[in-house]
């Protein structure tokens, strides 16, 4: 990096993709703690269902076809997309094969969305919201109003993991049945040897690292929105940053460890920020000017997809990195001095 700025990009910085899955996975499981502590779990419900219902609308029947499951049987299908897709992700998942109208998926622990001991603070209610947003729905959108999904235990109720199966009934079922409980059930042993398989050649280590990336980000492309579409600006922008203050601080030290170190004073800082920026896919170009340093990207990649953002999804995003600012140096200003969704040419941070 040069203080005359930064215009090339390297090729992959694999360093890079592991710090930004880590401050976003680690911000996605802080906000639901957020939400269900200080919002009330059926709120926190409420954002988790319209998350994953909004990543099932936008990727599952892509990804199906994506991992070739497309012709399958529709129990098999949506089980194995399930483990495949979420194998890729970077998490601990198991299929097990009953017949061609029943599959089983189980995620034991530890869970990768309620990482180390945040699983003791999520409600089974907000747990449950996933399974609505997402296995409930599979049926709908593949047009198949017989197929449901059977949960059989869940990891925050206290039971060795979340599990259970896709099922296709011999009848349609009434909304209400699309997600069914039966606690009584217990997933058959896992055979790895009897599991489907990512064709190596399809999934190089280079695509594996952008996906465990995109696999995080993305969830935070939906759950900050929708925080603030059920809590209104105020409130849902409040509690949004004030999680990503709080994770901005707490992962500095081991994101700081991925990159290989950050430098001290605002320019080391302002290097590392846009080091990540680009390990998001932004444009961002750093310049130093003496004692302070500016960042500026055209592109936001991380809300690229979504329309008519209220102003609060910045402002709380923006906190991860005031948070981060405040763990290298609390001393140190962050002033954004420029913002595209206010009409601004770019985005632009300046520290010092």
């Amino acid at each position: 990096m040069t203080s005359a700025g930064l215009a090339v990009r390297p090729a992959a910085d694999a360093a890079a993709y592991r710090a930004v899955e880590h401050i976003y996975h680690s911000y996605l499981t802080g906000l639901i703690l957020m939400l269900a502590s200080r919002a009330g779990a059926p709120r926190a419900a409420e954002v988790v269902f319209r998350t994953f219902r909004r990543q099932q609308l936008a990727r599952f029947l892509p990804g199906l076809k994506k991992l070739g499951l497309d012709k399958l049987p529709h129990a098999v299908a949506c089980a194995q997309y399930h483990y495949l897709s979420n194998q890729v992700g970077g998490v601990k998942v198991e299929y097990v094969h009953e017949s061609d109208s029943k599959a089983w998926v189980r995620y034991p622990p530890p869970r990768w969305i309620w990482s180390g001991t945040a699983i003791c603070g999520i409600p089974s209610e907000v747990s449950r919201a996933m399974l609505r947003g997402w296995h409930a729905n599979n049926g709908v959108v593949l047009g198949n109003p017989r197929l449901g999904f059977v949960c059989t235990g869940q990891t925050v109720d206290g039971q060795p993991g979340l599990e259970g199966y896709y099922k296709e009934w011999d009848r349609e079922l009434a909304p209400e049945e699309r997600l069914q409980f039966s606690p009584g059930e217990r997933c058959p042993p896992f055979r790895a040897d009897r599991a489907p398989r990512l064709p190596e050649n399809t999934w190089p280590e280079e695509r594996l690292q952008k996906v465990l990336r995109n696999y995080a980000m993305e969830y935070v492309t939906s759950i900050v929105p929708e925080t603030i579409r059920v809590l209104g600006p105020e409130e849902g922008g409040h509690l949004a940053g004030a999680a990503a203050r709080l994770v901005g601080m707490h992962t500095f030290d081991d994101v700081a460890a991925l990159l290989g170190g950050v430098e001290a004073g605002a320019a080391g800082f302002a290097k590392a920020f846009a080091r990540l920026a680009r390990g998001q896919d932004d444009d961002a170009e750093l310049q130093v000017e003496g004692s302070t340093a500016t960042v500026r990207q055209t592109s936001w990649r991380l809300m690229a997809e979504r329309e008519a953002l209220s102003p609060a999804v910045f402002d709380a995003w923006n906190e991860l990195w005031v948070g981060a600012a405040l763990a290298h140096d609390r001393f140190m200003r962050v002033e954004v001095t420029q913002r595209r969704d206010r009409g601004d040419p770019c985005w632009q941070w300046k520290f010092g």
